[in-house]
């Protein structure tokens, strides 16, 4: 009957199976600011009466969502 020594052959081996493989360190996300008058792709939830507000003239329903948001906010102080 064969047994297993009690110890591992190689001690270097044994060494290395304690250890679990270090993890690479995650680079942090780098945001960067859009350039000025630049379109962003955004999701937003507004009341289906506002949507409905802004497409029923046609096309441009989302310039016209955007043209109304700028003029709120030029409106405020410190805009």
């Amino acid at each position: 009957m064969a047994t297993t020594p009690r110890r591992p052959v190689n001690p270097m081996d044994a060494a290395e199976a304690l250890f679990k493989p270090a993890k690479k360190p995650v680079a942090p996300a780098v945001e960067r600011r859009a350039l000025p008058e630049t379109k962003e792709l955004v999701s937003i939830k507004i009341d289906s009466a506002v949507l409905e507000y802004f497409q029923k003239d046609g096309p441009g329903w989302q310039d016209r969502i955007n043209d109304a948001l700028r003029a709120v906010m030029q409106s405020k102080p410190g805009a």
